[in-house]
């Protein structure tokens, strides 16, 4: 009697979930050999996809068959046999040089006459297009899917996969806690492992209900998916769902990641002054010391002799101290040129609506030159590269403006504005100097004026536009000149000059 193999596979590929499960294969192929008395040596059970060779007890079979060991095969289709070309060939040259003198398969019939061998390569060919088509059907919609800006597989933390809707939705559980990790990190007080530590008191877990690893957290902190892009096949999406973070926020965290990668430098003591004063004889930078608990400035001298002396903290604060005080409001009447700036407000309003539709033009440009580059790409004008390049900037460009668009549309984005700083500065002036924290008057004293010195143990610096009109003004003087400012603040062009 003719001796058989008996061959089932079966993949979890998409096309291959309507084909038998392997026992149902096997019974109903032995009750297939039953019935025509087919001898079945030796059965072959595989679970790979036949897409490409390399199957390993494939091969082990018709390596048993050109031994001689089996005269023919038992398989449910073609298909299950080869969905290649090499598979396929490799079968047909077999049954060419008679190693196969039969195949069987329950819904297809097979002769090893020419016009049998022809009809099995039609089956091959079949099976194998249908690979193909498949593929580039999924391909396909895997691009169309990709342009709607939704991103294929699983959503990250923070985030839930909609499966009815095909979309990714935030997850109401841990949206907020995710969010938390940026604004906690973007400080720079959180090492990795520290941050890790934090979230997880404050009730962050994985979906699994674990706690999450100093691993995750980095990846989580370098995901462009939480600003409302992701990666793809190496290519940067915009996605079209909601953004956790700003991208500003994001790149924060991404520079606290670089510096934190980066060799720690020794603590060195802390001056308030420090690298804010330079001498006013020979220019050098002023540095600083401590001598018998107390902190003391003094010119480096680095370019040769200078004559100039030490003078104590505490002495340098009080100059620093009246300094801001010449430049403060009281606070009645910054109130009052607030309130008349705030009349103005209703013509800004106005004005800024022609602006943000100039950003929405530019955001709209750039999403044509999208769908142009993406023909040029398609159409094999440019290459990959060329266009991922420049796909790159037109996408940093968007989202700068985007970004830039949504700042404005929430805070406005003009002069009143920076008038109504520079009031309320003004008015923060007095505070800053009665409190006792000396950066707060370094950084206020380098937002007031340049060309800071100290000759003769004095200090002396040139200030900067509007606070220059304060700085030389009296007290009496700036009453006056403040109610003048009160009258004349709907005035825009009076504003601006304020500001220098």
């Amino acid at each position: 009697m003719n001796k058989y193999f008996l061959y089932i596979r079966k993949s979890t590929d998409e096309d291959d979930r309507q084909v038998l499960s392997l026992d149902a294969q096997e019974t109903e192929l032995r009750e297939l050999a039953a019935k025509e008395k087919i001898t079945i040596v030796d059965t072959f059970r595989e679970s790979q996809t036949a897409k490409e060779p390399g199957r390993p007890i494939f091969n082990n079979m018709l390596d048993r068959i050109e031994k001689g060991e089996a005269d023919g095969i038992l398989a449910w289709h073609p298909d299950r046999l080869a969905r290649n070309s090499v598979d396929g060939g490799k079968i047909i040259f077999l049954i060419d040089s008679e190693k196969i003198k039969f195949l069987k398969f329950p819904t297809f019939w097979f002769e090893a006459t020419p016009q049998g061998k022809f009809m099995l390569n039609i089956a091959f060919g079949q099976s194998k297009y249908f690979v193909d088509n498949l593929s580039e059907n999924t391909k396909r919609g895997l691009r169309q899917k990709l342009r709607r800006g939704e991103m294929p597989g699983y959503a990250p933390l923070g985030y839930l996969n909609d499966l009815k809707n095909h979309t990714i939705i935030k997850d109401p559980e841990r949206f907020r806690l995710v969010r938390k990790i940026f604004e906690l990190y973007s400080s720079g007080d959180y090492s990795l492992k520290d941050l890790r530590d934090k979230i997880f008191d404050i009730g962050l877990l994985t979906r699994n209900e674990k706690m999450l690893s100093v691993s995750m957290v980095q990846s989580i902190l370098k995901n462009p998916f939480y600003y409302g892009m992701f990666r793809y096949n190496g290519e940067l999406w915009q996605g079209k769902h909601e953004p956790m973070i700003t991208k500003k926020l994001f790149e924060k965290c991404q520079k606290v990641l670089s510096d934190r990668s980066r060799p720690q430098k020794r603590k060195i003591k802390e001056f308030a002054f420090r690298g804010l004063l330079f001498c006013g004889e020979c220019g050098c930078v002023i540095t600083s010391e401590t001598q018998k608990g107390h902190n003391y400035y003094r010119c480096t001298k680095k370019r040769g002799k200078c004559s100039q002396g030490y003078i104590r903290e505490e002495v340098l604060a009080e100059q620093i101290n009246k300094q801001i005080q010449k430049v403060s409001l009281p606070p009645s009447w910054a109130d009052n040129m607030i309130t008349e700036l705030n009349k103005d407000k209703e013509q800004e309003t106005k004005d800024g609506a022609v602006f943000a539709q100039n950003l929405k033009s530019q955001i709209k440009e750039l999403e044509n030159k999208l769908d142009t580059l993406l023909d040029t790409h398609l159409d094999g004008t440019i290459t990959k590269d060329e266009y991922t390049a420049k796909k790159q900037k037109i996408l940093n460009q968007k989202i700068e403006i985007s970004e830039k668009l949504k700042d404005f549309e929430q805070n406005g984005n003009h002069w009143l504005e920076p008038a109504k700083k520079f009031i309320l500065d003004s008015k923060q002036a007095e505070i800053i100097a009665l409190q006792e924290n000396l950066f707060d008057k370094k950084d206020f004293l380098k937002k007031i004026g340049s060309n800071r010195i100290l000759l003769e143990r004095e200090l002396f610096f040139e200030p900067l536009g509007a606070w220059q009109i304060l700085s030389k003004s009296d007290l009496s003087a700036r009453r006056a000149r403040a109610e003048a400012l009160c009258a004349e603040a709907t005035n825009a062009e009076h504003t601006i000059w304020l500001l220098g």
